[in-house]
């Protein structure tokens, strides 16, 4: 289906034919994405110069944003405790280093192919000039000319799905869609096609700042009481202020040693700091990255399945299930125990 919409649509482009929203969001869907939107680039006016789409593309007149849903299935296996790698692999990093990055190529073969330029954008942050506060990183790069962004540029995806009207970002800092809540990755393409925009999502309020993400993220790395404000669009938005270190620490299983003498035992050093076992990994060591990142051990225990726990009793997701996602307490291990005698099955118990 999708070769014959592409096809269809390089026949046009040969006619010289109109590019419009409606041609780019159908292919887009029919390459994978689950949702997209349009932005046009207006919206970013005032945006950080490390953050601003113009600084790579100063001719850009659209931004086309696509989320990628994570199976409500591939968190399965952390909730029972029993599989951990398929939300990292199939959840977490095989979206963003591989399918993603597949679809946006694509979808930017198809908008130059009439006569526009496209950036295909998935996730390249490894690459850029601003830490995870939105500092510049030291000595990382210079800028090449006066008033010219330092390289490498990171388009802030979650502030550009919601200019695409895609969502609202919920307290976590996570963005939140209302099909699929907290469950989806994004993308981008940059354009010089100018393209009619979506509106601003102006729907049901999704985060109801329950403080879901707050209670149950093992890191404790989203505050309560701390937030972030920043204006796009003419729009005040609002989330908890992230303590980054906190969230990579607890996002790969471990905790910070507090007690003087104590060796770390899970990882040789995290941000430099001496990690044991948080009570949220069965695994002895930090086990290894899959698809370049996408340890995900945590599993996103506050910031996405408490969240989506939360969501789903209100009834707002538009992607229905059958069962609910949480059908007992959830577990954690006890380390204070000797480990189990070969053949013995992993003890947990049950969080009080």
């Amino acid at each position: 289906m999708g070769i014959k919409i592409r096809d269809s649509l390089k026949e046009a482009s040969d006619q010289a034919a109109m590019l419009t929203a409606l041609d780019v969001k159908a292919y887009a869907k029919e390459l994978g994405a689950d949702v997209v939107g349009i932005a046009p680039i207006e919206r970013w006016e005032g945006a950080p110069v490390q953050m601003d789409p113009r600084q790579i593309m100063p001719d850009a007149k659209s931004v086309v944003v696509m989320g990628f849903r994570v199976m409500r299935g591939s968190l399965r296996g952390i909730e029972q405790g029993t599989y951990f790698s398929n939300y990292s692999s199939m959840g977490y990093g095989g979206i963003t280093y591989l399918y993603m990055p597949l679809v946006v190529i694509n979808l930017s073969k198809m908008i130059e192919d009439f006569g526009y330029e496209a950036v295909p954008m998935g996730h390249q942050s490894d690459w850029r000039a601003i830490d995870n506060e939105g500092g510049m990183r030291d000595g990382y790069s210079r800028p090449v000319a006066p008033g010219r962004a330092a390289p490498d540029v990171m388009v802030h995806l979650r502030m550009a799905g919601y200019l695409a009207g895609l969502g609202e970002i919920g307290y976590s800092k996570v963005f939140l869609t209302p099909e699929f809540g907290p469950r989806q990755r994004l993308g981008i393409v940059i354009t010089e096609a100018e393209l009619e925009p979506d509106p601003i999502y102006d729907g049901p309020q999704l985060c109801n700042r329950c403080m879901a993400c707050v209670d149950n993220c093992p890191g404790n790395a989203i505050s309560r009481t701390e937030t972030v404000k920043v204006t796009v669009a003419g729009r005040e938005l609002e989330w908890g202020k992230l303590d980054c270190e906190a969230c990579g620490i607890a996002f790969c299983g471990g905790q910070v040693v507090e007690e003087e003498g104590v060796e770390g035992d899970y990882s040789a050093s995290i941000y430099g700091k001496q990690i044991t076992r948080n009570d949220i990994t069965p695994f002895n060591r930090k086990p290894p990255n899959l698809y370049n990142t996408g340890q995900a051990v945590c599993g996103a225990r506050g910031c996405l399945r408490a969240c989506m726990v939360s969501l789903e009793s209100r009834g707002l997701m538009k992607n229905k299930f059958h069962k609910p996602f949480r059908r007992e307490k959830p577990w954690t291990v006890d380390w204070s125990q000797e480990p189990p005698a070969a053949g013995e099955p992993l003890t947990a118990k049950e969080a009080d």
